[in-house]
């Protein structure tokens, strides 16, 4: 297997939703609603992705300034290339497109907790959602 890294690689929604499909993450993300995964992926601004020939295998998905802070919004990783070091080299080269003091900002799953903890992420408890539908101040 011959993974090869790809910034800024277009990647189309079809590519996408099927990624997502096979790993842990499209059990989180509305993969039905077409229009929506076509603009996550569109309107992403920093896209790291991982090949195996043609298949897309794993993605780092992100929103950016390049100079503060890079919010992760993706990480998913193929679950048959899974624990072969995709998702680490993924955070590597999405970290490498930064500027020096861009912090890296991602919301985990809970299960995924400790994985990020041993790569030396710190947890912070202050992120707050407001979820679609909601009106600020109601």
């Amino acid at each position: 297997m011959a993974i090869t890294f790809k910034v800024n690689h277009p990647v189309t929604t079809d590519q996408f939703i099927g990624l997502l499909e096979s790993s842990s993450l499209g059990e989180r993300r509305p993969i039905h609603d077409r229009d929506c995964m076509d603009g996550t992926i569109s309107n992403s601004n920093l896209v790291v992705s991982a090949w195996d020939d043609e298949l897309l295998v794993g993605i780092a998905r992100g929103v950016t300034d390049f100079h503060y802070a890079c919010y992760l919004s993706d990480l998913a990783v193929h679950q048959h290339y899974q624990r072969s070091g995709i998702g680490k080299r993924l955070q590597s080269l999405t970290q490498e497109q930064l500027g020096p003091l861009c912090k890296l900002i991602l919301i985990a799953a809970p299960a995924a907790n400790s994985y990020y903890r041993r790569l030396g992420y710190t947890h912070n408890d202050r992120c707050w959602v407001l979820d679609a539908g909601v009106t600020i101040g109601n």
